[in-house]
């Protein structure tokens, strides 16, 4: 069983090096995924910001933990992208002529993801910090933020997998992001719901990026959290779950 484990780990280790490998010849989409939620914040700081009512001076405090749900959202999309290359190319069924883990060639994508948006977040807090960011939290919270963060990630990383392994095509391999993307729009990522009309509040209260937003900023404003980090973590967990079950039964539907 030891030997099993072992070789499994080795195995994801090789397939996240390979996709790493990749990230880092074409940094391109690691900029290309910082590029529309830094334009977002800019936009959104030094345009609109004068005009919305957040209940805050500090209106990039405000909009910081909806912008990093958005990067995730459109940096998932390559995971799909990368994935769906592999089974056009028959990549994936040349690795499974070899003496490797299976399981493993997801695996190292996920973790690629895991890693690459993690770079794609750093980046966006650096430039939030110069455009006036602060956070009076402490290790803690900022861990605890970091968890939610990679939780998410994990979560849609999956999501990602189901597209990239059924999709038929380049576009519908990334084209199932761009709801992800625009979902923050109807949450209170950039204003409040007390502001939106009774049907579009009810579902911006009642769906994932909320929680997660307020518990994000309530942690790096050193806040109490209060319910919305359960409902959170709730949300993340369950997505995680289903995702996975369905992306290894298409998988396994894929080998046969």
């Amino acid at each position: 069983m030891d030997t099993m484990k072992n070789h499994f780990f080795s195995d994801m280790g090789v397939m996240l090096g390979r996709s790493m490998r990749h990230i880092f010849r074409s940094m391109d989409t690691i900029i290309t995924v910082c590029f529309t939620p830094i334009a977002m914040m800019l936009l959104f700081v030094y345009v609109f910001g004068g005009a919305i009512q957040a209940g805050t001076d500090n209106y990039v405090n405000y909009l910081l933990p909806g912008i990093l749900l958005m990067a995730i959202a459109s940096g998932i999309s390559y995971t799909a992208y990368r994935l769906f290359l592999d089974k056009q190319r028959g990549i994936i069924e040349r690795f499974h002529t070899m003496p490797i883990a299976r399981s493993a060639v997801l695996w190292g994508h996920v973790l690629t993801s895991l890693v690459s948006n993690a770079i794609s977040l750093v980046v966006i807090i650096l430039v939030a910090l110069l455009m006036g960011f602060r956070s009076s939290a402490g290790v803690l919270p900022w861990l605890a933020v970091a968890g939610i963060l990679m939780l998410f990630t994990l979560a849609l990383t999956w999501v990602a997998t189901i597209a990239g392994l059924s999709a038929k095509s380049v576009e519908g391999a990334s084209a199932f992001s761009y709801p992800l993307i625009f979902l923050p729009f109807i949450s209170s990522a950039f204003v409040p719901t007390e502001s939106m009309p009774r049907f579009v509040r009810a579902f911006a209260e009642n769906q994932p990026v909320t929680s997660i937003v307020e518990s994000i900023r309530a942690l790096l404003s050193d806040q109490p959290v209060g319910n919305d980090i359960w409902v959170a973590l709730a949300w993340c967990l369950g997505i995680l779950i289903v995702a996975y079950l369905v992306a290894v039964r298409v998988y396994k539907r894929k080998e046969t």
